[in-house]
């Protein structure tokens, strides 16, 4: 039992791993913007399916972008020199990475395209400007956490 709680462990230092990768942060901070207008308002209307999908949708760039960290450390460590087969690799495990991404847009899209809502929001913010305020600051911040530079190790 104690190996099973064990690979927990293991699991969480890798997802702090991820956590140093830029990428990997811009899709966490742009799903929490997402999943932050969706929980704390009421302006978009979504069945649980759809839910679902959103929720999958994530999921599978995050862990797309988490499956490239592992591979791009893989073929750095197999192949410390330039190697184009090694290049080749990494720009596959990129493009997934991309597809899966643009795959999560156009989930987002079909889902989250709801003009009300775009209405109510912007009617929202011309009410209260100090919340627009507050965005901005917010995405001040969020850009720290995802172009902040990493001590690699």
């Amino acid at each position: 039992m104690a190996a099973f709680f064990r690979s927990f462990r293991f699991a969480g230092r890798g997802v702090l791993l991820c956590l140093r990768e830029r990428n990997f942060r811009f899709h966490l901070a742009l799903s929490a913007y997402m999943y932050a207008y969706l929980l704390l308002y009421d302006w978009f209307q979504l069945s649980r399916g759809e839910w679902a999908a959103l929720v999958l949708a994530t999921c599978l760039v995050l862990a797309a972008e988490a499956a490239n960290t592992a591979l791009e450390t893989a073929v750095d460590l197999a192949s410390p020199g330039r190697n184009p087969l090694a290049a080749k690799a990494k720009d596959i495990a990129a493009g997934v990475v991309l597809l899966c991404a643009l795959g999560a847009l156009g989930v987002g899209l079909a889902l989250l395209w709801q003009p009300e809502a775009f209405r109510l929001l912007a009617a929202y913010y011309r009410a209260s400007p100090a919340m627009l305020g507050v965005l901005a600051a917010s995405l001040v911040l969020s850009a720290l956490f995802i172009f902040r530079k990493n001590r690699k190790g």
